[in-house]
């Protein structure tokens, strides 16, 4: 069987299976393409290595992974260790969520028309595997960046992914209960916070029950770690720096609750909202709107 016969399979497999593509593709078709090549070791732009005959060795091993993917609803990622996130690779595994913000966007062009000049020092707050911050470093050769999380398995996990990209020397790793270790002050604070409810938690996907829920999960119906963010970043944020954060399906709830504040909602080219911005004289003036 070719790898081109087999990708229609397994497509048609995944499709009937009912499975949620949330941690990377949005189809069966590009699922299983990420599945087969991701486990076979091919460069995704490879188009003629689906030409190529797959020996009785590899089917069972990819029989294998397609039936954790299918029965057990393991996320792709999980299976292969491996994610891409702003087209850079990355370790992955169940310390952290699979990376698949639409940052990735804003990062890839350089937060234009949001800063006026590259940042020094960039902090990504709940940093999980630390693709955010580990892309920004490579985007920002001279940028020296600080990943933050409370889970010290997570941050295992992003050290790993330092020494992968050899960022040691400008991509540091602080275990903190968001500001609380983090000191000084920041041209770009970056955070992709957990801002799922209990009950929409509760509804998820079988996919998402194998992620931490440490990275999900906030009380006051998905706000309280953003405004707590919202509200702290002011002492670690220089006054013409800048707050992007990820909200999600959380966006309508939080607008409603600070309807006084001029939250700016970005729009991405390849899909993806509930991403904000506000400038550190913005999260100054509006301070107490956020308690």
């Amino acid at each position: 069987m070719t790898i081109e016969d087999y990708l229609q399979e397994v497509a048609l497999r995944l499709d009937a299976a009912g499975l949620c593509y949330g941690h990377g593709t949005d189809n069966p078709s590009d699922e299983a393409f990420y599945l087969v090549y991701g486990f076979l070791g091919i460069d995704f732009a490879d188009a003629r290595a689906v030409h190529r005959v797959l020996d009785g060795e590899q089917l069972e091993s990819l029989e294998a992974v397609l039936k954790r993917r299918i029965d057990e609803r393991v996320p792709t990622a999980y299976l292969l260790g491996r994610a891409w996130f702003a087209g850079y690779e990355f370790h992955c595994d169940d310390r952290a969520l699979v990376p698949r913000s639409p940052i990735a966007e804003l990062i890839l062009g350089e937060f234009q028309p949001l800063l006026r000049d590259r940042p020094s020092r960039v902090l990504d707050l709940c940093t999980g595997g630390g693709s955010i911050g580990i892309a920004m470093a490579l985007q920002w050769p001279d940028c020296h960046i600080d990943l933050v999380d409370i889970s010290a398995d997570a941050l295992e996990l992003a050290s790993k992914n330092i020494a992968l990209h050899g960022l040691e020397s400008r991509v540091n790793c602080i275990e903190s209960d968001l500001f609380a270790n983090v000191s000084g002050r920041y041209d770009l604070i970056v955070a992709n916070p957990p801002y799922v409810p209990m009950q929409e938690f509760e509804d998820l996907p079988d996919e998402f029950g194998h992620e931490p829920s440490l990275g999900l999960l906030s009380a006051d119906e998905g706000l309280q770690i953003p405004l707590q963010i919202m509200r702290d970043s002011v002492d670690h944020l220089r006054a013409d720096g800048l707050l992007v954060m990820e909200v999600g399906y959380s966006n309508f709830q939080l607008a409603q609750r600070l309807q006084q504040v001029p939250l700016l909602w970005l729009d991405f080219e390849h899909g993806g909202e509930g991403v904000l911005a506000l400038t550190g004289r913005q999260l100054q003036q509006y301070r107490e709107q956020f308690n």
